[in-house]
Order: C-alpha cells, then sequence, then structure tokens
C-alpha cells in the first residue's frame, strides 16, 4: 500500500558547498579542489580571496550546465565560511562584526555584498559603504 520514495538531497547554498570543499581541500593538503555548481557570487567570493592571496587561480570550466571551478590552492587559507541568514551590515557595525568573526584584527577578512559589488570589509569601510555579509575567510 505505502510506495517509499527515496529522499533525494538538494543544494541549498552553492557558495557554503563551495567553500567547505575549498576548507576540506585544504586541510587535507590537496592542491587543487573541483566546485560544482558555479555561481557569479562563488567566482566572486574566490576572487576577493584570490586577491589577498588565499588560494592561486582558479579555472572555470564551463560544462554547458551549472559549470565547475578548478581552484589551485597555496596552503595560506586555514578556514572560511559562508554567514547565513546574510544579516545587514552597516559601515559602523563593520568593526563589530570583524570582532565577532575574525581570530585578530593582522589578518582575515569578511565578504560584503554591497551596492559596490562583493567587496571586503576593508574595501567597503574604505568606499564607506554597508551591506549584507556573505561570509568570511582567514
Amino acid at each position: 500500500p505505502f510506495t517509499t520514495v527515496a529522499a533525494k538531497m538538494v543544494l541549498i547554498s552553492a557558495l557554503n558547498d563551495a567553500l567547505v570543499n575549498i576548507v576540506n581541500a585544504e586541510r587535507r593538503g590537496k592542491r587543487q579542489v573541483l566546485i560544482r555548481p558555479a555561481s557569479k557570487v562563488v567566482v566572486k567570493f574566490l576572487t576577493v580571496m584570490m586577491k589577498h592571496g588565499y588560494i592561486d587561480e582558479f579555472e572555470i570550466v564551463d560544462d554547458h550546465r551549472s559549470g565547475k571551478i578548478v581552484v589551485n590552492l597555496n596552503g595560506r587559507l586555514n578556514k572560511c565560511g559562508v554567514i547565513s541568514p546574510r544579516f545587514d551590515v552597516s559601515t559602523k557595525s563593520i568593526e563589530q562584526w570583524t570582532s565577532d568573526l575574525l581570530p585578530s584584527r593582522q589578518f582575515g577578512f569578511l565578504v560584503l555584498t554591497t551596492s559596490a559589488g562583493i567587496l571586503d570589509h576593508e574595501e567597503a569601510r574604505r568606499k564607506h559603504t554597508g551591506g549584507k555579509i556573505l561570509g568570511f575567510f582567514y
């Protein structure tokens, strides 16, 4: 009488999935990691990480589907993660968020999505713009 349907896992956050994959590969000491699916937000987040030297270059592989990204790691990344939900961050509260999330004032970055694009917290403060918090890396 009862038909059992196999429950299928669905991907909730492509960004979270990507960052978890990167951290796991980094902890295993891998040189490269394959991320799928690719998304514009993931690419921008990786660009910010690359700009600060936490990862080496990455390559976007177009497979006529959602795409894949091959990231070259350099062993400098300790942790990165997503903040969900994407809380509002004003220019005044950036300081509080950095002290809550980052291990030290010397290194590490928050990634914000602002009207000026996806930036790290220092650039957002320079441009005097707030936004929503995407995640962090250090």
